[in-house]
């Protein structure tokens, strides 16, 4: 009954009725698209620069992410191939042995990048066939590597030049190779795409003089929810002499720029919630003015104030449900648009970013609890609103409402 009379009572004033839910519902639809924009440029932000090259979890030796030397490497035997398998959500275990080298053809020179690395594993995590430019992709059995493109620019090579790699390998022994290129790759960071150079994992080993050895193991997950769950299952696995770190230890420049982004877009929202919270205590405040002779008249034939406070909780609760779902069911069809048909960026904006490795596109986000959280804001909003009203009643005085 109390239900009943709460839903009759909010359309007895169509037309205030309706001014109160579009405005809440358009909070509601304004912070949803917002937030569903916002989260997207995030997921696809980590996901790219994280399959861009350090992976979701990495395994090194113990100490190796401070002094990145080839002397922190470790043994990558059975055993511990064993244990890394046997982790639940782990799509693929991509082993790289890292170092630098000098790259020269003729007569230019430069320091590389160079990763020896399992080449169908890698494409599991960076998608490196999907970036050849020139070329055939490399095999694990190869004596052949593949090249930036900026960097082949800078040398003035092509496919089937000979390069030629020296450097120091493990232990301070001497490094040097002569390798056809294989494929010519490009990297939407330049920084990566000018000194960049891949090779199959057992020539690296051979030629840094580093056999079965690793100074990573990145981890592919299928996504960033599994990654504290991971690194607890593969600490307890490994022994103390490695080291087990996620993307955020890893990268925490990345972690930074998203906190203060989102603390931006959490101000926007707040700003639209306080001057909507003031449109819906104006209703609230004219409700319960509009109605004090209505409310004496209950009162004064019976009706107890606790049963009249329900009835005006109920009616507000009402009002922000039906603007909250109205909201929601307006923001998702153009939220799963753009999640599936993200906004490409073009011109200097869209360089800028490729810079970073991050693909220039805004995705949107369909993470339900986005949409949560913005009903859950209304209701406490409305809540924390309706302590008016219902303090109006149990400070109205029945004879002065009666003669109102």
């Amino acid at each position: 009954m109390y239900l009943k009379l709460a839903w009759r009572n909010i359309w007895r004033n169509k037309r205030r009725t309706l001014i109160t839910l579009a405005a809440i519902a358009f909070a509601v639809f304004f912070a949803c698209v917002m937030q569903s924009m916002q989260l997207g440029s995030y997921e696809r932000m980590v996901d790219n620069v994280v399959r861009f090259h350090t992976g979701y979890v990495q395994v090194h030796d113990s100490g190796y992410w401070d002094d990145r030397t080839l002397d922190k490497s470790f043994i990558y035997d059975q055993e511990v191939k064993e244990m890394i398998e046997s982790t639940a959500d782990i799509q693929v275990a991509v082993p790289r042995l890292e170092s630098f080298a000098l790259a020269a053809y003729k007569n230019q020179s430069k320091g590389a990048l160079v990763i020896a690395t399992d080449p169908e594993a890698e494409d599991g995590l960076t998608l490196l066939k999907s970036k050849l430019l020139s070329g055939e992709y490399l095999e694990i059995a190869d004596k052949a590597v593949l090249v930036g493109s900026g960097l082949a620019e800078y040398l003035k090579m092509t496919i089937g030049d000979t390069l030629i790699l020296i450097g120091q390998g493990y232990h301070g022994v001497n490094a040097a190779g002569k390798y056809p290129i294989k494929g010519i790759v490009k990297f939407p960071a330049p920084d990566l795409n000018n000194q960049l150079i891949y090779l199959p994992l057992i020539e690296g080993q051979w030629l840094y003089g580093a056999e079965n050895r690793l100074t990573s193991l990145a981890l592919v997950l299928p996504s960033d929810d599994e990654v504290e769950s991971v690194i607890s299952s593969t600490k307890r696995l490994l022994s103390s002499d490695f080291e087990v770190m996620g993307w955020r230890e890893m990268l925490p420049e990345l972690v930074q720029q998203i906190e203060l982004d989102y603390v931006g877009g959490l101000i926007m929202l707040a700003i639209l919630y306080s001057i909507i919270g003031f449109g819906i205590f104006g209703t609230f405040l004219m409700m319960a003015r509009e109605r004090r002779h209505e409310f004496g008249i209950m009162m004064a034939i019976g009706m107890k104030r606790i049963k009249l406070q329900t009835i005006l909780l109920l009616e507000t609760l009402l009002m922000a449900g039906v603007a909250v779902v109205a909201g929601i069911l307006l923001s998702l069809p153009i939220a799963t648009y753009f999640h599936f048909n993200p906004i490409p960026l073009t011109g200097e904006f869209a360089d800028a970013i490729e810079k970073f490795g991050v693909e220039p596109v805004i995705p949107f986000s369909l993470d339900p609890s986005l949409f949560l959280q913005q009903a859950k804001v209304i209701f406490g909003l409305t809540l924390i609103l309706s302590i008016y009203p219902i303090w109006s009643v149990f400070k109205l005085k029945i004879a002065t409402a009666i003669r109102d």
